[in-house]
């Protein structure tokens, strides 16, 4: 209840900032305020890659969803899908699709997007380790005429269109990408509300309003994503004015933030599961009983309590309870003594030596410490090696880690979406399944759930498979965190989105 309280009080504060006038607010000599021109937000990581097909991490997609569109869109209010490069489509079957597509959308570089960039983009996004699990549903992409393009899929796919809508499914120019496949990566071009300007890694992506943009130009003009590693830093560069927006802050921050009059602060339940990975392909992870000792040594109630300061739950799934197909299977117990004889077990009396890898954020680097702590109390002596971000997901994904530190977000709020990238076979390394497992009946409750369109079927089939992984241990799941974001009092507009993918080009910040 006292949670609960706490996030009415921050949305009571946020509509009063959003509509009432403030002696912080220049005004003209009318009274009306004066809006800066351009949006500061810090992060904590860098941009890891700016195609959208490669950059799919929170870091990279919070600058990358303001470059490009999708076919379609959610709707942040009501979870449906709404039209954008598709202004319509047609259900032809359960496997066949037809999208209209909007006519009179530009590129930034000034190319007219036609029904050739749409099938050039899905073909490509499936032909990228890194996304292909997000759209490999689909068989054959057809172009009926300039401005209409036909999709059959392999087999009935229920989340078809929330899959299209993840940022990561973006609309890309064929011509300009054919002369050089590599560009986006450093020189982005779409259709969104804002062009790209600049990219000084380590440091800060700029971008300009797009004015031909279809919905309307932006209402500010720049917007400038700030890297700051530590979330301490971010909360000063918040009340200094460095920083409109600070985006994955610790709970230690959101604290300072709601005790300063200045600033809001704004938390919601978020569709993330942190967990810890582990490479299947190494000793000892290879034991089910190493893993599952594992699981017993970590207590995660207590990293919740401390690390987390009481924020989010412990995790005994690898979706989150808002999202379509969780089934809870129950949070393993901290029992020590168990795990120590899992070990003895496995051949491991005295443990062994390991690391455990994570990259550089303070929040996740704590946590990683203090399961470090826990595992050393079973005989594990676990290094903690922090890495930049771009290193961390590239040699993660190459299999070098022994244990590595991840949050994963349910981007389609659909099941599918996690379980089929974290776990199915054919998605081991980039595209996420960064334990390596392998398992026939894994992957068959896997395509079983994401073939039926029967929901009923569905969720009896995750069940299952819930039941399955937790057995396999091949990930430990750790916690269910809160999407957490502080704001200046200048800020008007902005709207949380529990996945993280926060949108800019309706907002505004008074002088």
């Amino acid at each position: 209840m006292k949670r609960t309280l706490t996030v009415l009080v921050v949305l009571v504060v946020l509509s009063a900032a959003l509509f009432a006038g403030g002696s912080s607010e220049s005004a003209t000599a009318s009274g009306a305020p004066v809006y800066k021109d351009t949006i500061v937000f810090g992060t904590g990581s860098d941009v890891t890659s700016l195609d959208p097909h490669i950059g799919k991490e929170s870091a990279a997609v919070v600058v990358t969803n303001h470059i490009y569109d999708t076919l379609v869109d959610i709707d942040l209010d009501t979870g449906t899908i709404i039209p954008q490069i598709a202004e319509s489509w047609e259900v032809v079957s359960p496997t066949e699709y037809r999208f209209h597509i909007r006519k009179g959308l530009k590129f930034h570089n000034g190319e007219d997007l036609t029904a050739d960039d749409v099938k050039f983009s899905l073909d490509r996004a499936i032909a990228t380790p890194a996304v292909a699990y997000l759209v490999d549903f689909i068989d054959t992409v057809k172009i009926e005429d300039d401005y209409t393009v036909f999709v059959t899929l392999d087999a009935p796919y229920a989340p078809c269109l929330r899959n299209l809508a993840v940022p990561y499914a973006a609309i890309v120019p064929k011509d300009y990408v054919s002369a050089n496949p590599d560009i986006l990566k450093t020189a982005p071009v779409g259709t969104g509300p804002y062009k790209f300007v600049s990219w000084t890694q380590n440091d800060s992506v700029v971008l300009e309003a797009f004015d031909d943009y279809y919905q309307g130009a932006p209402l500010t003009k720049n917007v400038k994503m700030k890297v700051i590693p530590e979330a301490s830093q971010r909360t000063i560069a918040l009340q200094t004015g460095e920083i409109d927006i600070a985006y994955d802050m610790t709970t230690n921050d959101m604290k300072i933030i709601r005790d300063d009059k200045n600033l809001i602060a704004l938390e919601q339940p978020s569709l993330t599961c942190f967990y810890i990975s582990l490479n299947m392909n190494k000793k000892p992870f290879d034991d089910v009983r190493v893993r599952q000792a594992i699981n017993y040594a970590i207590d995660r109630d207590l990293l919740i309590e401390t690390v987390n300061n009481g924020a989010g739950q412990a995790a005994d799934n690898i979706i989150a309870p808002a999202v379509f197909g969780y089934y809870n299977v129950g949070a393993y117990e901290y029992n020590p003594e168990k795990a120590k004889a899992l070990l003895a077990e496995a051949g491991y009396p005295n443990g062994f030596s390991c690391t455990l890898w994570v990259n550089n954020n303070q929040q996740r680097v704590e946590m990683c410490q203090a399961v470090q702590a826990m595992l050393k109390d079973v005989g594990i002596d676990c290094k903690v090696e922090i890495l930049e971000f771009g290193a961390f997901i590239q040699r993660s994904s190459a299999g070098e880690h022994d244990m590595a530190y991840f949050g994963w977000f349910t981007s389609t709020k659909d099941g599918d979406y996690t379980f089929y990238s974290l776990e199915h076979s054919s998605q081991q390394g980039p595209a996420g399944n960064r334990s390596f497992t392998h398992d026939p009946q894994v992957d068959a409750l896997v395509e079983k759930g994401r073939q039926t369109t029967d929901e009923k079927v569905r969720l009896e089939t995750y069940k299952e498979l819930a039941e399955v992984l937790k057995e396999m241990s091949n990930n430990v799941t750790v916690l269910y965190d809160t999407m957490r974001v502080g704001t200046t009092n200048k800020v008007k507009g902005f709207i949380l989105d529990p996945i993280g993918y926060h949108k800019l080009q309706k907002v505004q910040v008074t002088k």
